[in-house]
């Protein structure tokens, strides 16, 4: 591999971190992953700075080294979590994989490094008793909240609660995502195209049920923002077709594409209003839907192998902590979910 971009005298970690994210831009990782990077990187070269003396800007890959190293993460270690330690260790191990690659390091040196073990944790799932309560209070007006939109609250915990997609694929969903709406009434069963991690993209099941809730809220959309619609369609057409399949399914106030902060305060004040936020595990907003949803297929017996390719999980272990059951199809196993029956007469 050749170097390119790197200025004469080809030492400067910055530069080569640099070229570090030019060589991953062709696995296209998600602006989160490059995010990331960039934390991860920015936090060990601090450490690395204050043992040096040197600006950050101007360290050198001669800094690398195994005692740097340990010492930079032991540092690190002190004001982070697990998790965050557990990432910024891969990303320099990756970095310095790819330093080794082009001789800029003799070593990669973080095989000295430490790197403390995933705590094995349970994800937890709302009870039944407190998602029928979250259902019945997004069926209430909402008098009190600020720019409050019932309609669209509800399809959207809805849609989370009974897809198990993540709150990047629930502001990422386009209304032609959803296929078949336009073509037939409510009562059959529709899918939804979900753009998942590392643009991996996988479908989910939307029974009859879910499908009424998005149209209610298409319908509510139209009449907030008629301008939004186009303009040249029957006037007896299904509201789905009033929109363009480019358009977001989720939008926020301002009728753009809903935030990933509107999302999550959303869903926040949903749990207060129905007086549920305490059942929640810590730091789980709208992923605490996915972790309920998950939890309630492995309550049906659903195959991991299913249960993967419904959850867009990669690996086996991922959804171990789900479930170890027998076999079924996703079309029957979606259908399965408990949570539809809260919706019966809905």
């Amino acid at each position: 591999m050749e170097r390119t971009g790197v200025s004469d005298d080809g030492r400067l970690l910055d530069a080569w971190f640099g070229e570090f994210l030019v060589h991953r831009s062709t696995a296209k990782p998600s602006p989160h992953t490059l995010k990331a990077y960039r934390q991860d990187f920015a936090g060990i070269c601090e450490h690395l700075s204050a043992q040096t003396g040197v600006p950050a800007q101007q360290l050198t890959v001669d800094v690398i080294t195994k005692q740097a190293m340990q010492q930079a993460f032991a540092s690190f270690a002190a004001t982070h979590e697990v998790a965050s330690i557990r990432r910024c260790w891969s990303t320099w191990n990756t970095l310095c994989d790819f330093l080794f690659s082009l001789d800029a390091i003799v070593a990669n040196p973080m095989s000295a490094v430490l790197r403390p073990k995933a705590a094995k944790r349970i994800p937890k799932a709302l009870p039944a008793d407190a998602v029928a309560r979250l259902i019945a209070t997004l069926q209430e007006d909402d008098r009190d909240g600020v720019r409050p939109w019932g309609e669209r609250d509800f399809a959207i915990i809805l849609t989370a609660l009974l897809t198990g997609m993540r709150s990047s694929e629930l502001i990422a969903v386009n209304i032609g995502d959803v296929r078949g709406v336009s073509e037939a009434g409510t009562d059959a069963v529709r899918v939804i195209l979900v753009r998942g991690k590392g643009s991996k993209e996988r479908v989910a099941t939307a029974e009859p049920a879910l499908v009424a809730t998005l149209t209610g809220y298409l319908e509510s959309r139209a009449a907030r923002f008629p301008d939004s619609t186009k303009r040249r369609v029957p006037t007896d057409a299904a509201v789905w077709q009033r929109f363009r399949g480019s358009d977001p399914l989720f939008v926020g106030a301002d009728g753009a594409r809903i935030t990933r902060g509107t999302l999550q305060y959303r869903v926040l004040r949903a749990y207060r209003r129905a007086g549920i936020n305490g059942e929640r595990a810590k730091g789980a907003l709208t992923h605490q839907f996915r972790h309920t949803f998950a939890t309630n297929m492995a309550d049906e017996n659903v195959s991991i192998f299913t249960l993967m390719r419904m959850l867009g999980h990669e690996s086996m272990n991922t959804t171990q902590v789900y479930t170890e059951g027998a076999g079924t199809g996703v079309r029957e196993a979606a259908a399965r979910n408990p949570l539809y029956r809260l919706l019966d007469g809905v």
